[in-house]
């Protein structure tokens, strides 16, 4: 027993001496030059975050639209990743592979292709014009809907993914057994099929609403003045006021969102996992 806790430990050590290095002593080094001036405890810095109109308002736009992009990409997500669970082992491969094809290109590659696509002239524009929907071009670039837009395209492959895993998870038996028992398809879907899913819907909500808290380049490319969001903020105090403390507020803002999410997350699994656990002890 002691030898296997030596090589458990042995096993673990390199990890988690990085992760204490790149991980735990920056993120202890931000939360104490956010109550700390170099000289004693403050809450300057706080009070001028939580007390600033602009910071509030860019705190409310970034979880806003980080809850709107998740929910877009759950509903959009979940159903082809349902589609993709029926196809065939090749055709699934295949699928797969489209899926992923998006991270093989840069975020800012991308980011910048929206840029052209929304453009007073790009292929939106002309495609409504064609089709005679609207006189003149209309601002699609530099808005919230461009950064939604961006957002959501470079996340649904994370959700569809994650979805995806969940959904082949499930027993296949058991979809046959409810049919074998009188069940419609979506009586089959909604009784057996999602309810054991749902807890992968949960974990790629919960994925695609913690990166959303921190997006910078697609906000910065595609938005305008008032899509600008935390990431865009902290940016602002660091380089150009030069603000350290008040961007270490909102940094552990950020920190704490992902924490509660992180823990809410764990709760819900854990209280599912008892409730499905008792229901097969009884």
């Amino acid at each position: 027993m002691k030898l296997r806790w030596t090589k458990t430990t042995l096993l673990l050590a390199p990890a988690t001496v990085l992760a204490a290095l790149l991980f735990v002593y920056p993120v202890f080094g931000v939360l104490k030059l956010s109550v700390h001036d170099g000289m004693a405890f403050t809450t300057d810095a706080l009070r001028q975050v939580y007390q600033s109109q602009l910071s509030i308002v860019v705190l409310q736009r970034t979880f806003v639209t980080a809850a709107t992009v998740t929910v877009i990409c759950l509903v959009m997500g979940y159903p082809m990743a349902y589609f993709m669970a029926g196809l065939s082992p090749r055709k699934r491969v295949l699928a797969t592979y489209l899926i992923l094809l998006p991270f093989w290109i840069s975020i800012l590659v991308r980011t910048y292709t929206w840029i052209i696509l929304l453009g007073r002239e790009g292929i939106f524009n002309k495609a409504l014009a064609a089709l005679g929907l609207t006189a003149e071009p209309i601002q699609l670039l530099y808005t919230p809907i461009a950064v939604h837009i961006g957002m959501v395209q470079i996340l649904l492959p994370i959700v569809i993914l994650t979805c995806l895993t969940s959904i082949l998870d499930v027993e296949r038996d058991l979809v046959k057994a409810a049919r074998s028992l009188g069940a419609s398809p979506r009586q089959a879907f909604w009784k057996v099929v999602f309810p054991l899913s749902v807890s992968g819907a949960a974990t790629g909500g919960i994925i695609c609403f913690i990166l959303c808290l921190g997006f910078y380049v697609t906000p910065t490319l595609l938005g305008g003045r008032t899509s600008t969001l935390i990431a865009n903020l902290i940016d602002l105090q660091v380089h150009k006021t030069l603000k350290w403390d008040l961007a270490a507020v909102m940094a552990s803002t950020l920190l704490a969102a992902t924490f509660t999410c992180l823990l809410a997350y764990w709760a819900l699994t854990r209280k599912r996992s008892e409730f499905a656990t008792g229901g097969l002890a009884r």
